[in-house]
């Protein structure tokens, strides 16, 4: 699963000033939807989503000062009460509702401000939190980018994952992440692959040993992440077995809830492994684009045979 996020780690991103509620800066932050708690000012406490990062604007404050002491003092009780409520956070630099800090410090809520547009406040925090709570998980591989295409390539230890990479760099592709790539998966089942900081643009070599991919080759020739798109199993050539010659068989290969599609290549002496994955790339694209090789290759081999069977008759 993604990491966890706590308050303290938001707090710390965005530069938030902590009002009150230091004793609450370690509460998890357990999913990435925000909350406008609008209709609680108004009395209105159903279906009221208490696990989320609420966020108090303009609108809510404006409207939260025209109401009677008693009903200030009911509303912030209601809204600090929950225990799974992370923190709340005041937008635009208002000042806090002194019925807030009392409920908040009885509670141990962490009241946050920020001089930031609530609708600025809410689209930054959203993407951190989805970055930071997506599920994720670390693969064993090789993630390069070709043509723009992200290139998971996996395979036993030793095949050759790495020399293939330097090739592809070489010949003016990019290089995301070496031996260990960290994968996390977006809302929309995106998988997005990048390096543990500790080896980033690093790729080991056997016989020569570790080398800076950036170094040797310039910035151009790495980048820090990229969406995978296809994950090439390299396999050493096995003779009994059957390789799809066509390419009508479409296989896919399961990463966290996603299914990706998968090339399966056999590795023997001779055969240019970059070259082979630089085509498996630019065979995708095209796939994307609506021209399938193969599926014209059989319509064509389809429509020959029935002529042929025509003219017999």
């Amino acid at each position: 699963m993604g990491k966890k996020v706590r308050v303290a780690d938001m707090v710390k991103e965005f530069q938030l000033e902590v009002i009150c509620g230091e004793e609450g800066l370690k509460r998890p932050i357990v999913t990435a939807d925000l909350y406008r708690p609008g209709l609680e000012m108004a009395g209105y406490y159903e279906f009221h989503p208490h696990d989320r990062v609420q966020i108090l604007g303009k609108t809510e404050l404006t409207f939260f000062e025209g109401l009677t002491p008693e009903f200030r003092t009911e509303r912030m009780n209601w809204l600090c009460a929950p225990q799974e409520t992370p923190c709340i956070i005041i937008s635009r630099g208002m000042d806090v509702p002194i019925e807030l800090l009392q409920a908040a410090g009885e509670h141990q809520v962490t009241v946050l401000r920020t001089p930031m547009a609530t609708t600025i406040l809410a689209s930054r925090l959203t993407n951190f939190l989805e970055n930071r709570l997506a599920p994720s998980t670390t693969i064993h591989g090789v993630l390069v980018d070709v043509y723009g295409i992200g290139m998971l390539i996996s395979g036993s230890s030793g095949i050759g994952k790495s020399e293939t990479a330097l090739e592809l760099v070489k010949r003016g592709h990019r290089l995301i992440a070496d031996d260990a790539v960290e994968i996390r998966q977006t809302a929309d089942h995106t998988l997005i692959g990048n390096a543990p900081e500790l080896i980033r643009y690093l790729l080991e070599i056997r016989g020569i040993g570790i080398i800076n991919v950036m170094t040797l080759f310039g910035a151009g020739a790495v980048r820090t992440a990229k969406k995978i798109s296809v994950v090439c199993k390299l396999e050493n050539w096995q003779q009994d077995k059957q390789y799809d010659r066509l390419g009508l068989d479409e296989e896919t290969t399961r990463i966290i809830d996603t299914d990706i599609p998968l090339v399966t290549i056999p590795v023997r002496p001779g055969r240019n492994l970059a070259v082979i994955i630089e085509v498996a790339a630019m065979n995708y694209r095209l796939k994307r684009m609506g021209y399938n090789a193969a599926l014209q290759f059989t319509n064509k081999l389809t429509e020959s045979l029935n002529d042929d069977m025509d003219d017999l008759e």
